[in-house]
Order: C-alpha cells, then structure tokens, then sequence
C-alpha cells in the first residue's frame, strides 16, 4: 500500500516514514504544501497523511483539491491543533480521520489499516444499490441519489450510511457502528460519530418518513417509511 505523507518537520518525519517502511509500506513524504499535488498525481496514493501546518499550502487546501479529483481516497490529518473547530474544520474539508501530535506509531497504523480495509470494503460492494425511502445510495460511487440528483458523501458518511442501510427498521447497537467505521469506541470518536449522524440526518431530512433515531444507551433506530 502506497502512503503520501505530508510533514515539514524532518526529524519526525525520517521516523514516521521509516517506521511506515519497515510495515511494508510504499511511502512518499513532501515537506513543502506547494509540491503535494503534483506528487500526488504522481505517486497515485492508497491514503494520505497530512500535516496542517505546512508552508505555502496548509493541509485543508491541499485535502480539498485532493477531494475535488478523488472522493474515495482516505485522509488523516496529523496535527498539534487541539481545538474542536479545528477537528470540524478538517472533517468538513474531507478527511477521514485526525490524529494528535504527539502521537505513537503504533496509533497510526492502527488508524492507517482501518481505513484502508473501510475503503477495501466499500469497493467491494460493487454497483450495490440501497433503496433509502425516496432516496438512492450506491456505496461505491459514494452517492446518495434522489430525483436525479446525486450528493457526494465523504468515506466516512458513506460507511455510517452503509450500516444504516443494512439494517433498516432495525436498532443498530452504538459500538458497533463505531468500532466498525473508526476501529475503537473512544470518547473522541463517540463525538465524531455524534458529528456524522447530524450530517446525515440533514442529508436525509428531504424524505419526511426517514428518521434516525437516538435511543439514549443503546444506539440508533433507522427508521423508513415505505
């Protein structure tokens, strides 16, 4: 698997890259925000790991054009920012997970392998097609479709859209859906998933027989009407 690493710190980033290499993976890593793209085009990642802070093109303009040509590729921010609407921002722009400075390698693999196998596993349902009440969604293309008009949903939104599609009508326990989409039920990620639930009900919220509901303790009811 091929990884375009992002980072203007050298020390870090001869670790980062090393530590990934002895993995087995195929890594490219560019310290300057202006030259990413075209090595990106280049290079033709399997996932990205952007820093933030670069010099002349943060990490969000870089993962917003990255997102513009590519919809499916995985992007994980690595970043000193601590603040929420940092963390926002960088799930707004298209990334797919956000990682803390500092961080332990092992942390980043983690991260790196669960999304690797959620995109394996979204490319994997081929052109399956999921009735949503009045609404299409084709996990694949990552396309949530109604009368003619498609919406491009980020990795993460089409994989909590997945399971939820999967289980109609049914309570969908809330540690499932979180060790399935981010790998571990952190207090962290359980905000995340607060975040993309409120984005998909706002998605959702042209059909009025489409509801997600909360059941406080256990999970969700993704209820559709016929």
């Amino acid at each position: 698997m091929k990884i375009l690493y992002v980072e203007d710190e050298p020390f870090l980033g001869r670790i980062v890259k090393e530590s990934l290499e002895v993995r087995d993976f195929e890594v490219r890593m560019v310290a300057d925000g202006k030259l990413v793209l075209s090595v990106f085009e280049e290079f033709k990642p399997d996932i990205c790991v952007l820093d933030i802070m670069l010099p002349n093109k943060d990490g969000y303009s870089i993962a917003q054009i990255i997102r513009q040509s590519n919809g499916s590729i995985p992007i994980i921010f690595v970043t000193a920012k601590t603040q929420t609407e940092d963390l926002l921002k960088g799930f707004e722009v298209g990334g797919n997970d956000y990682l803390r400075k500092p961080f332990s390698m092992e942390e980043l693999i983690a991260r790196v392998n669960n999304l690797l196998q959620l995109t394996q596993k979204l490319t994997s349902t081929s052109n399956q097609l999921f009735k949503i009440g009045t609404f299409e969604f084709v996990p694949q293309r990552y396309e949530l479709r109604k009368n003619g008009t498609a919406r491009k949903l980020s990795h993460r939104e089409a994989m909590l859209l997945h399971i939820l599609a999967e289980n109609q009508n049914m309570n969908i326990d809330r540690k499932t859906i979180l060790m399935r989409v981010w790998g571990d039920d952190s207090f962290f990620n359980s905000r995340n998933l607060d975040v993309y639930i409120t984005k998909l009900r706002d998605y959702l919220r042209e059909d009025p027989a489409i509801e997600i509901i909360t059941i406080k303790g256990v999970g969700y009811h993704f209820a559709v009407g016929n």
